[in-house]
């Protein structure tokens, strides 16, 4: 890996040249026969370099990944990789939702249509005890002491490490990693007469959405509505235990109807209502995120990957006007949640070295140098890494960091509620039938925003739905 990474350094400067629109020009046949001698040398040291680094020349992969901003750099910079290597890299590129439904089907069936999937916190245990992805250990314990001196895998926080794990063993590497926070437009909010403290509670903010909605006459907040356990239940779930409710006590009886949950969807279906977006239903992660990029929102609940997005010039109109707050509190403190979206090897897959190559390659320190220097250190892969935090040009890039290095270092998964629970997960239940599970619940929901049901209506059927689960998937005794 060493070699490759010597290899990447050269090729990022050529790169970065490249993206520039700059080139250069010389010659000169000048120099003594012994630098001549020390050229040759350098030339064979770098072939024979070249031919050790390229050992898996020809080699195509598949990435299943998801359209998110960073998997968008990511695909565009991989061509370095597919120079540094000969290794040929085909992405399929699905939204959220279908993505978990296409790779969730190929490794279940052992297809082996994917060779890297790009999973997340929480299918990577499931899967990992189904044996359908790779444990990642044997291949890093095979990299040499200067491999792993480069790739620095202690490094990576060890709270995201632990969260793609199982058994002790880690089975997938995080690509960036988040928490959620409050982001706000500064200007339409000072339009307003509002303010919104560091660490505000959901009462104030839905006070604020309304101010500011009567204020500039748009949306006064953003949150996700889109049904999927992934998209709606992503920030509805933290708000659900900021309100104190969960969604099973300690015996796995279901408490989806009571009262502290049923206020809290409650609560959220009347701010949505009141000062959020229209179509709320159809607004996802990627649908928010256009919508306060181009200044159409007054404040957003969301990812802190998306910091990075909305303080890029080249795609944010409201780049330089951004305000930050953790994850507002009710009945519950530090309710940021806890996610990353990782590459995992597919146990079926005929190429599993080669993917171990483009993994690495994509999560090592060098990919987030690579990505400051050709797209700006504004929209580095966040949230993964303690030195990317340590390093001068991020921080003078990002705005942002302080607080999403506060909201990473507060969360608990394993102790997500006011309540004790028997799951892990913050915003979601670690259990195999949650993808499902969730998914029918976030339909529920909808169903409310939509006014097709009330919420008492959408809670109920939501209740039977869990207690379902519950029984038949053999936790509650």
């Amino acid at each position: 890996m060493v070699q490759r990474f010597k290899m990447l350094s050269a090729l990022l400067l050529v790169f970065v040249l490249v993206l520039a629109g700059c080139g250069t020009s010389g010659g000169g046949n000048g120099g003594s026969s012994e630098t001549n001698a020390g050229d040759q040398a350098a030339n064979q040291s770098a072939a024979n370099e070249s031919d050790n680094t390229k050992k898996f020349e020809g080699v195509t992969l598949t990435l299943a990944t998801v359209n998110n901003p960073d998997m968008k750099i990511m695909q565009k910079l991989t061509p370095v990789f597919e120079e540094q290597t000969g290794i040929k890299v085909n992405y399929v590129v699905l939204p959220e939702n279908d993505l978990r439904k296409q790779v969730t089907m190929d490794v279940s069936s052992g297809a082996g249509k994917f060779d890297i999937v790009t999973i997340g916190t929480y299918d990577t245990p499931i899967w990992a005890k189904n044996g359908w992805i790779e444990n990642m250990d044997p291949y890093l314990s095979n990299m040499s002491d200067e491999e792993k001196q480069a790739y620095d895998l202690e490094d990576i926080f060890p709270s995201i490490r632990d969260a793609l794990s199982y058994d002790n063993h880690l089975y997938a590497i995080p690509f960036n990693a988040e928490s959620s926070i409050l982001y706000y437009n500064k200007e339409k909010l000072a339009k307003a007469g509002v303010e919104i403290p560091k660490n505000p509670t959901w009462e104030q903010v839905a006070e604020a959405a309304r101010q500011v909605k009567a204020a500039n006459n748009e949306p006064g907040i953003i949150i996700r509505g889109l049904p999927g356990w992934g998209e709606m239940l992503a920030p509805v779930n933290t708000i659900i235990n900021a309100f104190g409710g969960r969604w099973y006590d300690e015996n796995w009886n279901a408490q989806l109807d009571s009262p502290e949950t049923v206020a809290a969807i409650q609560f959220y279906v009347d701010l949505l209502a009141a000062a959020g977006q229209p179509g709320a239903t159809t607004t996802g992660f990627t649908e928010a995120l256009t919508l306060m990029q181009q200044g159409k929102a007054a404040m957003w609940y969301d990812a802190t990957t998306a910091a990075g997005f909305l303080e890029d010039p080249k795609v944010s109109t409201i780049a330089g006007k951004v305000g930050y707050a953790l994850a507002p509190s009710q009945a519950k403190d530090n309710n940021g949640w806890l996610w990353s979206w990782a590459l995992g090897i597919e146990a079926s897959s005929k190429n599993k070295e080669a993917a171990f190559q483009f993994v690495t390659w994509a999560t090592s320190k060098e990919y987030i140098q690579l990505v400051g220097e050709s797209e700006g250190w504004v929209v580095v892969p966040g949230g993964t890494r303690k030195s990317t935090y340590e390093n001068e040009n991020y921080k003078k890039a990002a705005p942002f960091a302080d607080i999403t290095l506060e909201a990473m270092n507060s969360t608990n998964y394993k102790e997500p509620s006011l309540k004790p629970v028997p799951y892990v997960g913050i915003q979601y239940v670690a259990i195999p039938e949650f993808q499902q599970l969730g998914t029918e619940v976030s339909q529920d929901i909808a169903a409310a925003i939509a006014g097709s049901k009330t919420v008492e209506q959408a809670m109920k059927d939501a209740q039977a739905r869990a207690e379902r689960v519950a029984v038949d998937g053999g936790y509650k005794k």
